[in-house]
This record gives structure tokens, C-alpha cells and sequence, in this order.
């Protein structure tokens, strides 16, 4: 009956077709969610493993200022270890201001005809720092003449401000407020690109963190310095936890300034402790916005941070000098008693370096070496640290202990010790999801707290949101606590090309925000999502790398553990287990395995002893030099180099031999380790190479800087400034 095709035959043709095609369209559909899946939690671990160690960095920070501040307390002011650090606690000097304006004179200086940077005029233009911009832009530098004179005019400003700026936007303006911005002028360019200059029409609030980590710190300050001068009612800064001269010992500002400006740069310096301690600590907008650097606790009040001398506080990581009343009715200042009277709330903060038993009268303290005083220092609790104290101030003194109370009270001691623990709330907390408000251990300073924490702190004070910065946000921002707490962060890229992208938010009068995503390096628009997740993932592993080798000995205890009979190899469970023990970085070190070990035999087992010879040290042959000091130098690396620009006191960049092995005592203090004067000694003669009896700081970090063997594509792509077609030729190389 006919061709013999039926109807029925090319429907079941049809219908094989369509099942086909739709397990195809399943299977690609899985595929597809599988590779999301396995992208995203890449993602997250890169940023795990980045968060973490910048936190433990912060963490690290602190605890070294804590000890040092103890020291300082302790030790007599003869002996050799506290000179060696007592310049960094003279923040309080009694000076006029028209004493600082002398010493910080400029006219003496002359700008030479060659010069060919911005020269500027006072009081400036809109022209001018428009000019700033476009000067650094074109990589010039400011004359230290010029940079002297605006950062004076800076102080003069500042200082007629009060602790929190009160702003209101119109029914003509939206108000811009930016982020941390840490020296990455990229992205500040960028957002004065896509959101126009500051003017007043286009009022700016910049939120803390201008400098470190980044190298354009300093470009940032005037540009942002400029446009506060010319526009004063348009353009506002707040503090950040970063505009502290301790933090910029250890994440580069200070070492940016002294080589940037060699002749004045100490100068520069400490007038920029001057200005940072008098930024305002937030701002309010429209009575209703509360915009600051780190976060509340509960117990932050607007109203004690309102009446609070905020220049008092060069470093927030420390309490003020408090002044004392004495039996002849002159006030001094103490530095050792301000943690003697502080309250237990305050030290709860953080653990405190101290003595197991007492230690006697201060006299007891004039022949003893940083070796024996290590043997002795433990974490206490709060209440002894205090109540120790206490007695190594009355024991120093000839007078009895209620004569001590009388003639030394505290002036308003609760107040100062209140005014600290909100400053330091203010410039270092981090929200959480969990409810309550606990000490923030992860970055050492601060708290944590918790949506009913912000729910209280804004009904008492009548606001409906708060804007924070201070946390690095894959997407530039974050919203949290039921939207009513915007996270937001301006330097794309941190940690990495690719790692994050940076935000802005614009506020009108009906004060909803309104975000702006970008990225400023061309690079990252050029490369794929795939690329770019691998290129931060190969820096992050990079990273933690150095991390695990700088915890070489306590690893391989652990691997030991697990390797009763000494034969060198571990299974893939046990090094997991046994690496987690060490790092506490909570990562999937099962998944990371595969990224982080080569040397596996057939069986999958790790011969841990050939992992760690993977790794290798650039530059100067170690193998004289005292293994366990090695480690150290590597797992603190930049605690040690934190330590070295506090003892070179006139900041030119080098240190005697004598100061390099007591910075290897004070370390040793700190790490609570016995390091032999033998081997400091070998360790200072194989970096003074040409025997003038001092060592260049940034040669020494440079020369025991980790290198991988086995990772030459990622040290490629670490320092690689190509574009993403040669990061792909990279990843095509057979011989790579």
C-alpha cells in the first residue's frame, strides 16, 4: 500500500530524535552545573585562603605592638631593649601648634628649574588638583616643597572639623562614597572617570584605608587632600583602621614615603601621623545614614564619640597617655600605667602579653636580658594583668600604696579607656550573621557583632542603615543584617588580578543606594571567567605554599604521627589531617592535594621529605645557616621586617649589626624561642656581603624570599603584566 513509510514509523523516528536530543541537552545541562560548581568553590577557597592569611597578618599586627607596648612598660627607660623601640610610643608630644607649623616649615626648601611636576599655589584651584590627577596619571611626582605646604594646610583644615561630619544631599545632589582605596590610584582613576571629579555638584565621601598594600598611597592622600581644600563642604574623609602610622610600618606606607621623598621623608611622615589622628571618625548623611570604616559593638555611642579627642589617638591600637596629678601638684604623663588602669572590658579585646608571678621593683629590671625576661612571659588573665601591674607601679616607688592612690589618681581614666574602646570598635569590627557581640580574634582588634546589634544601635539612634568598608568583597559590596548594613570596597584586583571587583555607591535624597561595579585593569576585561578564576587560584596556592613550608618542622611532627615506621610517605587522608592540625585554615585539603603536592608514588602516597625540597631559596646560599632560624625568618617574615623599620630610627633604610641582632633578640622575646647569638651572628655575615657593618633592610627581606621550583607558570603569572592572549600562549607551553 503505497512507499511502506507509515505515519507511525516517523513518529518513533521523531520521537528517538527529540529523547536524543533532550539527554543531550541533560547532560550538557549537568556538565554545565558541575563546572559552575566546581568554578564557585574554587573561588571560595582562593578567597579563603587569601582572607585568612590577611587576616593573621592583622592578627600578627597587633599581638607585636602589644608586646612591644608591654616592653616599653617594663623595662627601664636605661635599658638598651627599650631604646631600641621607644621612639614609636612618643606620639604625644607636648608641642604648640605653631611649633609644629615651624617644625614642619618648607620655605627652606627650593625647587629646582628642572623640576617638571605640578607646582601649586595656596589657597588652590579647582585647576590645580584637577592637574594633581592628571600628573599622576602621567606617573610624575609631587616636589616634597609643595607636598610639605598642602599637607600643612590638610592639618589646619582637619582640625576645624568635628568627630562626626553631618552631611545632607538635595534635591540637586546625590552624594558618591567610596571605599577602601589602599595606594591603588587605578581604581580612583577609574571611578573619577566614570563618575566624574569631585565638585559641587558632585559631592565625594571617601571612607578609610587610603594607604598600604598598594604603591600609589601617597598619590591618593593628595589628590584626595586637594579636593577636600578646594571643595570643603563637598568632599569628606573618614578614618580607617589603615590611617595609623603602627599599621604602615608593617604594610608598606612608611616604606613607600621614605623612597619616594629620601631627603624629606621623615618629615612627611610624621606630619601625616598628625593629620590621620585628626580625620574624622564617620559621618552622618541626611540624619539617617551612618557611614564608617569598620563597625559598631554594643556599646558604641554617637554621643561619647562626639565629645572624644580624636587626636589624641595616633594609633588606635594603643590607649593615649593619661595624666596623673602628683603629690607636688605638676601633672605628668605615664606610659607604663595606662594599661594599669584600663578596664577588663578593654583587655578582653585581646590576650595580653605579661608575667606568671611578680617581678619584682623596676631596679630588678637594670641587668636583665631580653633571654631571661622571654623565659617569663605568658598570657594572663585580664584581672592579673591589671592587678601586676598595679603592683610593679606601687613597688617602684618608696611610697605606700593608699599615699600612691591619693597623689596619682587617674584623671578621667574610665572616660579615656571608654573613648579607646570605641574608637578601636569603630575602626576595626566586622559584622556577623550570628546574633551578639564578641572580641573579633581573627584580625586581633575590634569586634564581631550581630544583626540585633544593629537593629539597637539604630533605633537609639534614630538611622535606618549603616555603610562600612574595611572587608574585601568578591563583588565590591556586600548587604547584610537585613540590608540594613552595606559593605563596600573600591580596590578591584587585592589580592590578585581577577580576585574582586571594586564598588562605589551614589546616595539621593530618597537615600536608597544605587552600586557601581568596575575593575580597573584592562587586563582582567581581556580574560575569561575561567581564566580569571585560575589565574587568582594559581596566586592564592602561590600563597599557601609559602605558608606551609614556613611551618615545615611542626608539619612534619604531624606527618610522623601518622608515620610510625619513618618510611617518609603518608596516605592523601592522613596528610590532609595531619596539614588541617597545623594551618587551622579549615580548607578541602583533600580537593587541594592534587594542586599542592607532585610527589606522589603510584600507590597516591606523599613522600612528604620531597614536597618540602620542591621548595627553594632565592638569592644566598642557607645551607650554613641555622635551620630552625631559617624557619622563623620565613613563617614571620614580616613581623621581622615590621621590627627592622622600628629600629632604624632615622628611616634611611639600613641598620647596624649591633640593631640587627637585637631585633633577632626582640623576635626571639616574642616568639618565646631561644635563638643563639652564634646564629644571628652567621646570619648577619652572609647578608653584609661587602663588610661596612650594616645591612640594607630590603636587600635582606629580598634574599630569603620563598621561591617554588615547580610553579614557574605561576611565579610567571604573578609578576606577568601581559595580556590574556600571552597568558593563554603560557598555558599552551609543552615545556611548561
Amino acid at each position: 500500500m503505497g512507499c511502506g513509510v507509515t505515519k507511525s514509523d516517523q513518529f518513533h523516528k521523531h520521537s528517538r530524535k527529540a529523547v536524543t536530543t533532550i539527554r543531550a541537552a541533560v547532560l550538557i545541562q549537568r556538565w554545565y552545573r558541575q563546572y559552575v560548581a566546581r568554578t564557585e568553590m574554587r573561588r571560595r577557597y582562593t578567597w579563603h585562603i587569601f582572607q585568612s592569611i590577611e587576616y593573621s597578618g592583622e592578627q600578627a599586627q597587633i599581638k607585636l605592638y602589644n608586646f612591644l607596648g608591654y616592653l616599653m612598660d617594663n623595662f627601664t627607660p636605661s635599658s638598651n631593649e627599650r631604646n631600641l623601640i621607644s621612639h614609636i610610643f612618643r606620639e604625644n608630644e607636648v608641642c604648640r601648634d605653631t611649633e609644629w607649623e615651624r617644625y614642619f616649615s618648607y620655605e627652606n626648601i627650593e625647587v629646582p628649574e628642572i623640576y617638571s611636576g605640578p607646582h601649586l599655589t595656596f589657597p588652590l584651584t579647582v585647576e590645580q588638583a584637577v592637574g594633581l590627577v592628571e600628573a599622576f596619571r602621567n606617573k610624575k611626582q609631587l616636589h616634597s616643597r609643595y607636598l610639605l605646604q598642602l599637607l600643612l594646610e590638610t592639618w589646619k583644615r582637619l582640625r576645624m572639623l568635628p568627630n562626626i561630619n553631618r552631611i545632607s544631599t538635595c534635591h540637586s545632589k546625590e552624594i558618591t562614597i567610596c571605599g577602601d582605596l589602599h595606594g591603588q590610584l587605578e581604581d580612583l582613576l577609574l571611578i573619577f572617570y566614570k563618575n566624574g571629579m569631585p565638585s559641587l555638584e558632585k559631592p565625594y565621601l571617601f571612607n578609610g584605608d587610603f594607604v598600604d598594600r598598594g604603591k600609589d598611597s601617597i598619590e591618593i592622600l593628595i589628590i584626595l587632600f586637594s579636593f577636600m581644600l578646594v571643595y570643603p563642604s563637598d568632599v569628606y574623609l573618614n578614618r580607617g583602621n589603615h590611617e595609623d602610622y603602627i599599621v604602615n610600618l608593617r604594610y608598606g606606607f612608611t616604606k613607600e614615603v621614605l623612597t619616594k621623598y629620601k631627603m624629606h621623608g621623615k618629615r612627611i611622615l610624621k606630619l601625616l601621623q598628625k593629620i590621620f589622628s585628626w580625620l574624622p571618625l564617620a559621618t552622618v548623611i541626611d540624619q539617617k545614614v551612618f557611614v564608617l570604616h569598620g563597625g559598631i559593638s554594643d556599646t558604641t555611642d554617637l554621643s561619647v564619640l562626639t565629645r572624644v579627642d580624636r587626636h589624641k589617638y595616633v594609633s588606635a591600637l594603643r590607649p593615649p597617655k593619661k595624666r596623673y596629678q602628683s603629690s607636688a601638684g605638676m601633672s605628668t604623663d605615664s606610659d607604663m600605667d595606662e594599661d594599669a588602669w584600663s578596664t577588663v572590658r578593654l583587655c578582653q579585646r585581646r590576650p595580653s602579653l605579661t608575667f606568671p608571678k611578680p617581678i619584682g621593683t623596676r631596679q630588678n629590671f637594670q641587668n636583665r636580658s631580653l633571654q631571661d625576661f622571654s623565659s617569663r612571659i605568658k598570657v594572663e588573665d585580664d584581672l592579673d594583668i591589671r592587678s601586676r601591674k598595679l603592683s610593679v607601679f606601687n613597688l617602684g616607688t618608696d611610697k605606700p600604696e593608699k599615699e600612691m592612690a591619693a597623689s596619682s589618681d587617674p584623671v578621667n581614666c574610665d572616660n579615656a579607656n571608654e573613648e579607646w574602646k570605641q574608637i578601636l570598635d569603630l575602626l576595626w569590627s566586622d559584622p556577623v550573621t550570628q546574633d551578639g557581640c564578641i572580641p573579633n580574634e581573627v584580625r586581633g582588634g575590634g569586634c564581631y557583632w550581630g544583626p540585633d546589634v544593629t537593629e539597637d544601635f539604630l533605633n537609639r539612634h534614630n538611622l535606618q542603615l549603616i555603610i562600612r568598608s574595611h572587608e574585601c568583597k568578591q563583588e565590591g559590596y556586600e548587604f547584610c543584617h537585613n540590608r540594613k548594613v552595606l559593605t563596600l570596597f573600591s580596590a578591584s584586583n587585592y589580592y590578585d588580578v581577577g580576585s574582586n571587583r571594586g564598588a562605589y555607591v551614589k546616595l539621593g535624597p530618597d537615600l536608597v543606594p544605587y552600586l557601581i561595579q568596575y575593575q580597573a585593569s584592562s587586563m582582567t576585561r581581556e580574560l575569561t571567567v575561567r581564566q580569571s578564576v585560575g589565574r587568582t587560584e594559581r596566586s592564592a596556592l602561590k600563597v599557601l605554599r609559602e605558608q606551609l613550608f614556613a611551618h615545615k618542622s611542626d608539619l612534619i611532627c604531624a606527618f610522623k604521627t601518622f608515620d610510625s615506621e619513618n618510611t617518609g610517605f603518608v596516605s592523601v587522608n592522613d596528610w590532609a589531617t595531619a596539614v588541617e592540625s597545623v594551618m587551622y585554615l579549615g580548607l578541602p585539603w583533600r580537593m587541594l592535594c592534587s594542586q599542592l603536592v607532585i610527589s606522589k608514588t603510584s600507590e597516591g602516597m606523599i613522600d612528604y621529605h620531597e614536597w618540602f625540597s620542591e621548595l627553594a631559596i632565592k638569592g644566598h646560599n642557607t645551607d650554613h645557616i641555622d635551620q630552625s632560624l631559617l624557619e622563623t625568618l620565613y613563617r614571620h617574615r614580616s613581623t621581622l621586617e615590621t621590627i627592622f623599620r622600628i629600629v632604624d630610627t632615622d628611616n634611611s633604610g639600613f641598620i647596624t649589626i649591633e640593631d640587627f641582632r637585637q631585633t633577632w633578640k626582640l623576635l626571639s622575646v616574642y616568639l618565646k624561642m631561644e635563638i643563639t647569638d652564634e646564629a644571628i651572628s652567621d646570619l648577619a655575615v652572609t647578608i653584609d656581603s661587602n663588610q661596612d657593618g650594616s645591612i640594607d633592610i630590603d636587600e635582606f627581606m629580598e634574599a630569603f624570599r620563598l621561591t617554588d621550583k615547580k610553579s614557574r607558570l605561576e611565579r610567571g603569572r604573578s609578576m606577568f603584566m601581559g595580556t590574556a592572549t600571552d597568558l593563554t600562549k603560557l598555558e599552551g607551553d609543552p615545556n611548561i
